[in-house]
């Protein structure tokens, strides 16, 4: 296997950095994602979502990685 499929790419890792940062007021996440990743934020949950299911973002960064899958599993479970 080539490297590169055992990394994440520049926009998974973009994803993974803007969600360790905290966003100060409403709407500032929102359009941080915008401006900094020029996605929309209905597309950026989508992406984050399928992140948090590939073991490649795990190996990346663990504690975000682990810290949101508990957050998308106990918001499931309130359903």
């Amino acid at each position: 296997m080539e490297r590169e499929e055992h990394e994440l790419g520049v926009r998974e890792r973009a994803i993974l950095a803007l969600e360790r940062r905290s966003f100060a007021g409403p709407g500032a996440k929102e359009r941080a994602i915008r401006e900094e990743l020029g996605l929309s934020p209905v597309r950026y949950y989508q992406l984050l979502n399928a992140l948090l299911d590939d073991e490649r973002a795990l190996v990346h960064d663990p504690v975000t990685v682990n810290r949101l899958r508990r957050v998308r599993d106990a918001r499931r479970s309130q359903r």
